[in-house]
């Protein structure tokens, strides 16, 4: 019987609901709403994230985020236009950049990846920028969104805890993620008496990944919201570079998760051209060394980055995974009208 939904219609009526909401806040914000196309020249380049290729040459998104980039600093040059400046937008003062818009999209999005109790290759996202905020400014942003959707479906508020990615692993192993090698985090593993792959060789961000999988997250409340920050440095992905509470060198970015989901990633923009670049191209000797097939580069966004990305932050939040938060689905096919079975 594939020819019917896999999501009944009360489930299609929360997910209504919830779109309802999320447009509701933004338009109280402010929030302009955009769009930008799904098909791209580029593709993202982290080795983990894969995809779908067209007969073409192009490439179904798997975020929106680049071209909302470059709306950004589009629109923070006609900023600085209109106020007859003639320095770059990065070097503005905020009143100066009023005229640039902070943005939101509801973007179907396409990821090459197999289906699961949480994934489907074809999804939606939440993404949206404040320009003026930092990562930590945003969490409450974020949270406020997160508040507003719970009242819409009249539930109790499950609260959010904030946890630090450095201060979750020297609690356990006495070292911080800097000073760590594979070899200290297989010793844990083993000590615990868990197993540890070997394929992981000598990769201690992916040996970092296992270890909070197995060690913290079970530890983040069951039917709460858990944000966790201040990532590894070597770990920054397209996030700015700062400082902790104690002065030690961290990504400005966070994920946020319901009970051991992630449903949210996000950054304090980088908006550094040459460092991007750089990252990029480290992604693809990643990709080498894991045999994944190279992808090109968004030389688009490098080039906005170049002309100048207001100082801001931005989110992408899963919301099929949200709608299973808020109205307690235990499966993503649930709350997808059509998923991969049947599509």
């Amino acid at each position: 019987m594939n020819w019917q939904p896999s999501a009944s219609l009360a489930s299609l009526r929360e997910a209504a609901r919830l779109r309802r909401s999320i447009r509701s806040w933004m338009e109280r914000q402010q929030v302009l709403e955009v769009l930008t196309p799904s098909l791209s020249r580029a593709a993202a380049t982290d080795p983990h994230v894969l995809s779908m290729a067209t007969d073409d040459g192009r490439y179904l998104h798997t975020s929106p985020e680049f071209p909302m980039k470059r709306l950004l600093a589009a629109h923070a040059c006609i900023a600085a236009q209109t106020h007859g400046d003639s320095v770059l937008p990065t070097q503005l003062q905020l009143p100066e950049l009023s005229d640039c818009p902070d943005i939101y999209q509801i973007a179907t999005v396409f990821r090459s990846e197999e289906s699961g109790r949480f994934h489907n290759s074809e999804f939606t996202l939440l993404e949206w920028y404040r320009v003026g905020m930092d990562h930590l400014q945003l969490i409450e942003d974020m949270s406020s969104l997160l508040k507003h959707v719970w009242l819409a479906f009249d539930k109790p508020w499950p609260g959010l805890e904030t946890r630090r990615y450095g201060e979750e692993v020297h609690r356990r192993l006495g070292l911080w993620p800097e000073q760590l090698d594979t070899g200290t985090i297989e010793q844990y593993f083993l000590a615990a008496g868990r197993s540890y792959p070997q394929a992981i060789a000598d990769d201690v961000d992916a040996a970092l990944d296992l270890f909070m999988d197995e060690f913290v997250m079970p530890e983040f409340a069951a039917d709460a919201f858990t944000v966790l920050m201040d990532y590894p440095v070597s770990q920054s992905a397209l996030a700015r570079l700062g400082q902790d509470d104690d002065g030690r060198a961290v990504a400005q970015r966070f994920e946020l998760y319901f009970g051991r989901t992630e449903l949210a990633n996000g950054f304090h923009e980088l908006s550094d051209a040459a460092i991007q670049r750089e990252r990029f191209e480290a992604d693809l000797h990643k990709r080498d060394a894991l045999d994944v097939a190279r992808v090109p580069l968004d030389e688009n966004l490098l080039q906005a980055l170049e002309t100048g990305l207001p100082d801001c932050a931005g989110v992408a939040l899963g919301l099929e995974r949200l709608h299973m938060a808020v109205a307690q689905h235990t499966h993503i096919s649930e709350v997808i009208s059509f998923d991969d079975q049947r599509a």
